[in-house]
Parts: C-alpha cells; structure tokens; sequence
C-alpha cells in the first residue's frame, strides 16, 4: 500500500480537526436550541394553565360552569397547535379544545406537574397534566391536560442538523484543500534539501542549503543536514588521503621485496649472499606485519571491538619499565629520560603501556641530542594525567587537530622509513578513547602529549 505523502497527512488532519470542532459547535448549539426551545414551551404552556386556574376559579354560578367551555375557546383563539382538556375523576372528559385529535392518553399516563415530550401519529407534542378545582364547589376537581405541538421545532432541527452536515463536509473540504496549499508552500524547503540529497555524491559534497529566512524547525533540520555534510566531506577527504597513504606506504617495502629480490637472482651469487638478501626482505616483511596488525587494530577499534580489561595499573612502574626499555635508543642520541609523580587507573595494562610507549618514542625521535624527555604524572579533579614533554621544533597550530589522524605527517617531505608508518598517535587515541579517556597536545617552546583517565574507584 502506498504511503500517504506528509502534505496529504497534514492536510487531512487539518479537515478532521476542522469537522470536529464543527460537529462540537454544532451540538452545543443543538443543545442550546433545545433547551431555548423548552423553555419558551414550559412558559408557553405554564401561562395557559395559569389562564385555565384563572378561569376555573370564577366560576360562582352553575350558569358560569355552563359558559365556561366557550370562555375556554375564546382564550385559546390565535393559539394554533395548543389544546386543553379537562378530565373529570372518572376519566371522562368534560372539556376539550376545537383540535379534535388532542393525544390526552400520554399525559394522563404521565407525572403530574412535569413537561412530557412525544410523538404520536407522526407529530411531536410537549405538555403537562395538572389537578384543578371549581370555584364554585371546591370538591369539584378535573385535571386539566395542556398540549403543545411542537412538530416544528423538530423540522426546525432537522434542517439545521441537515445544514450542519452539509457546512461540515464543505468545511472540511475547503480546510483540506487550504491545509495542502499550505503545507505545500511551507514544507518547500524540506523539498530543497531533498533535491539536494538526490543531486549528493563523494564529489559533490561541498554543497550546503541556506539557512536564512526558513521556519525554525526547517532551518535546525537544514543545519544539521549541512553539518552532516560538513562531516561527511571531512570524512571523505581524509579517507581519500588515507588510502593514497595506504598505497604509498606499501608500495615502499613491496618495491623494495621486489627489487631486492630481482636483484638477487639477476645473476648466480653464494650462500652468504642471498641469506643477506632474505635479512633485508625480513625487514621489509617485519614493517608490512606491523602496518598491517597497527591498521586491523584501529579497524577494530573504528567498530568499537576493542574492549579493554579493567585491572589497576600502576602508571609510574610502568613509564619505569618503558624508560629501560628506551634507555640504550636515548643513549645513543645523547637524550636525558625524567619522571616524577604517580597514579593508579583501570584498564588493560598492556594496552596502556602501548600508548604511553609511543608517545614516549615520538617524543625521543623528535628531541634534538642533548635534550631532555620528561614524563610527569599526576592525580587531580577525578582524573590520572600523563604528560610526555620534550623540546624540539614545535608543531604548528593547524596541524595540531589532525595530529591523531592516520598516516598523518606534520612535514610530508620527512623520511617515511625512519618517521614509521605514521599509525603511532592513531593508535594512542584509540586506546585513549576505549578507556573512556582524553588525549591532547600543544606544542610552543617544548610540545607536549597529554592523556587523562578517570581515577580508578576504590
């Protein structure tokens, strides 16, 4: 079944709404009228039987108990559809009206003194029923039954019953159709953005909508669709870079496998020969193990699979470890390793020890011989931060946002073979980040990495 389309569904609602407040307002006027309408029958009626007490009770004389059917007729001339009728105890009736199909059985089965509305023969009647007596013998008693027809009250009712049915279609017509004009025109820029969305693909992501003079809820939707562009161009250029990165950096060793390995058969050479050629190819073999375990590693932390353990470490014996591991490389360079401070977090150790492992190696490679790497760690405001400081030429502020990015280097031109793979502070983030942690870094006279973890709960 096909969907209704959002112009349809509001214009819809629009009509329904409008039908029911018609139909409501309609029967409060229908209730209204009727008890407008009951209430000019009740005194109506009340004033002929106040007319009939009257009469009844001047009655001194047997002559005056003979004239008084024809005073009855005279009071009731001009009044068309109301009849009176006086019934005697016995249940005869002593007096009716000139209208000859008077209904007295409904009153007579009726509570005294209380309005009674019926229908009979196909007309509609409204009347009570009452006890009077004689003047002129107060043990004469009737009861006087007074009737209204109000047949007309009822066709009255109907047609305006039939108007409203008719108004309220109409209504809801008219509403209908406004509602879609309506809904058309203001749900235009919804439709812009769809036409933008069916013109999108991954090299047309620069377009944005304009979102000035748009309504309040289309313009949040506009710029969040523009910010998902934003992230989505982002997102593209850099997996764009990242595969041009993916394909540099192993064409590298494969070329060197390759050339190595052309080179080692071009011509007969001793054993001694090709067991250095295999030495090199283990180098290169070695690299592409490592690109390759470092990009599955981020794959899986990209996909949230990398759950780490929770143990407690013990951040400074671990910086102690790595310092000894590093010791002979700072050596070499004439690189002076400090540490102070402590702090415990859960997590996994190993993974731990990774990251702070490499920015400990970051740090050595870029400090100048006879500088200084100081690690300092320290617990304060519910967090364990680690800090790896180092001197050297700092790191420019447009580069420091993307400084986590995979492949990513500050100066392109810089040896990739001695610079690694570029994966080292991608893969830190990431284990920064399945701690629940935060890692930044600035960079002026020294630069520094710093990551914080919560502070592990007793």
């Amino acid at each position: 079944m096909k969907s209704l389309s959002l112009t349809v569904r509001i214009s819809l609602l629009f009509s329904a709404c409008a039908a029911v407040v018609l139909l409501g307002l309609g029967w409060v006027v229908i209730q209204s009228m009727e008890a407008h309408f009951l209430e000019i029958d009740r005194h109506e009626i009340e004033g002929k039987l106040t007319l009939v007490q009257n009469l009844l009770a001047k009655v001194d004389a047997p002559v005056d108990l003979d004239a008084l059917p024809g005073q009855l007729d005279d009071a009731l001339v001009g009044h068309h559809g109301l009849s009176v009728a006086l019934i005697a105890k016995d249940g005869s009736i002593w007096f009716t009206s000139q209208v000859q199909d008077f209904p007295v059985t409904p009153l007579l089965q009726a509570e005294p003194g209380r309005i009674l509305t019926w229908t009979e023969n196909g007309r509609t009647y409204r009347g009570l029923t009452t006890p009077v007596a004689i003047g002129l013998q107060d043990s004469l008693r009737f009861t006087a039954a007074i009737s209204l027809d109000i047949t007309h009250h009822r066709q009255f009712r109907s047609e305006f019953l039939a108007l409203l049915t008719f108004t309220t279609i109409l209504a809801a017509l008219i509403t209908a159709t406004l509602g879609w004009l309506v809904t058309h025109l203001g749900l235009r820029p919804l439709r812009k953005v769809t036409a933008l969305a069916t013109t999108l693909s991954a090299s047309q992501l620069n377009e944005r909508i304009p979102d000035t003079h748009l309504p309040v809820e289309i313009r949040s939707l506009a710029m969040a669709f523009n910010a998902m562009l934003a992230r989505l161009e982002s997102s593209f250029q850099r997996l764009a870079e990242f595969s041009s990165d993916i394909a540099h950096e192993l064409r590298t060793p494969v070329s060197n496998l390759m050339t190595q390995t052309q080179v080692a058969i071009s011509k007969a050479r001793t054993a001694e020969e090709y067991r250095e050629v295999l030495y090199s190819n283990l180098e290169e073999y070695q690299r592409l193990a490592k690109m390759i375990g470092d990009m599955l590693f981020l794959a899986k932390a990209d996909n949230g699979l990398i759950i780490p353990t929770r143990e407690p470490v013990d951040l400074a014996a671990e910086i102690t470890d790595l310092f000894a591991f590093y010791e002979a490389l700072a050596e070499d360079k004439g690189i002076t390793l400090t540490s102070h401070g402590a702090g415990k977090v859960a997590g996994d150790r190993l993974m731990l020890r990774r990251a702070i492992s490499n920015l400990l190696s970051n740090a050595i490679r870029h400090t100048p011989r006879g500088g200084s790497v100081s690690v300092s760690t320290r617990a304060e405001d519910g967090f364990v931060s680690v800090a790896v400081e180092n001197p050297g030429e700092p790191i420019p502020a447009a580069h420091l946002p993307r400084i986590f990015d995979r492949f990513y280097r500050v100066d392109p031109s810089r040896q990739r073979i001695s610079e690694g793979a570029g994966l080292g502070l991608a893969i830190t983030k990431s284990i920064v980040d399945a701690h629940g942690g935060k890692i930044q870094a600035r960079s002026g006279e020294t630069t520094c990495f710093e990551i914080r973890f919560p502070v592990i709960q007793p």
